[in-house]
């Protein structure tokens, strides 16, 4: 372990993480970035990085190794680190190549692979929707004859809601399978289970969890996805039955899917028989602005966390949580019809972060009470509903 200044390669394929690396120097670390050559223009934090690397944009397993072996000749990198969900298998690929600490290629299926997440919590007894792969056809029979229509057809390494289709009969199932070739094995079968969607963010240091935050969606992500409109989530009541729960199963579903040391974005869903099971989790940090609600919240920002128990791991030394503190908030995220959106305009209260993106508007509010961060909540969304949000139709593919 590194006792002084360690090097931290953070690889990312999105523009995302500043906050990450803005910390890890902040706590003496040497961090250094490789990206691709399309974002080399975005406003990563230089003045917190050693040096930008970046490759062209469609790099092949080899082109990874050869850059950062080449690198490696100069830099004696400690750790590496994914900053997006699409980097987690580069990563954890270069990690077992050059024998780096942290999560190898079968741990890193755990947190890309829907079908291998799923596997695994189910086999440690979490529950999971009833599933199926869709390798032989008598088994894909036989699941459509066990659990009746509706079911969601996922790919199994995509993010969100990306690429997932409702299918509502057995003829749809079977000429989508038709339709997908050879591509059909990248995919899984799931029941549809309607209900409350939940997501638990958490720092987790040498296998424990250190630091949990549960929070509520309001539509469900798939929904916003596909159907346009307005995401929201929102911290439950200090206390409840749905956060005891919710701690609870994150606190056996970590160590279960194999995460040592970084941060985790997993989502569930109650169904109406009032069992709360696994969705899909992610070796990330919570997307659409999680890390700025749970820092407004809780007094602290993922983000800033996973960079200090990096480098604290690296000095050979403990992380604790600061102390922080407790509000009721919520997150408002929408597509923009407008390029910016002049929040002070709308006369909203109890606003704690604006979101400043290109066609984008998001907010996070919040209160001294549940009930008046909903009132606040609601207010917002009509807010949107009436001025801001434009609609587009779900990508195919993730837009990077």
């Amino acid at each position: 372990m590194a006792t002084e200044a360690p090097t931290i390669l953070c690889i990312a394929s999105y523009f995302k993480g500043d906050r990450f690396m803005i910390e890890a120097a902040a706590k003496g670390a040497k961090v250094y970035l490789l990206t691709l050559a399309k974002l080399l223009r975005d406003p990563w934090p230089r003045g917190a990085l050693q040096d930008v690397f970046a490759l062209h944009d469609s790099p092949k397993r080899e082109d990874w190794i050869n850059t950062v072996s080449y690198l490696a000749r100069s830099v004696p990198f400690d750790r590496i680190v994914a900053l997006d969900d699409f980097d987690v298998e580069t990563a954890a690929m270069l990690r077992e190549h050059f024998r780096m600490p942290g999560m190898g290629d079968s741990t890193a299926r755990n947190f890309r692979d829907k079908l291998a997440m799923r596997t695994t919590a189910k086999d440690a007894g979490i529950p999971v929707p009833d599933f199926t792969g869709l390798f032989h056809d008598d088994a894909v029979g036989r699941f459509c004859e066990r659990v009746p229509p509706p079911w969601m057809h996922k790919p199994r390494s995509e993010a969100s809601a990306v690429g997932i289709t409702k299918v509502k009969s057995p003829q749809q199932l079977w000429d989508l399978l038709r339709g997908q070739g050879d591509k059909r094995s990248y995919y899984l079968l799931e029941r549809f289970l309607p209900g409350a969607v939940f997501h638990v963010d958490s720092l987790v240091d040498d296998g424990k969890i250190v630091f949990a935050a549960a929070h509520q969606c309001g539509t469900p992500p798939f929904s916003v996805a596909h159907g346009g409109g307005i995401y929201t989530s929102y911290t439950l009541p200090e206390g409840s039955d749905d956060e005891k729960a919710l701690l609870a199963l994150n606190e056996k579903l970590i160590p279960v899917l194999g995460l040592k040391r970084g941060s985790c974005h997993a989502e569930f869903i109650k169904g109406a028989d009032g069992v709360i099971h696994f969705l899909e989790a992610g070796a990330r940090v919570g997307g659409v602005h999680i890390a700025e609600l749970v820092e407004c919240t809780r007094g602290l920002n993922p983000w800033a966390g996973w960079a200090e128990i990096e480098v604290a791991y690296l000095r050979g030394e403990k992380w604790k949580a600061p102390a922080g503190f407790r509000k009721h908030g919520a997150l408002i995220n929408t597509l923009a019809r407008t390029e910016s959106v002049d929040y002070k305009k709308l006369g909203l209260e109890g606003i704690a972060y604006e979101v400043q993106e290109k066609y984008h508007a998001g907010l996070v509010v919040t209160a001294d009470t549940h009930e008046e961060m909903c009132a606040r909540r609601d207010a917002v969304v009509r807010k949107f509903q009436a001025e801001i949000t434009a609609v587009l139709p779900a990508p195919d593919k993730p837009n990077h």
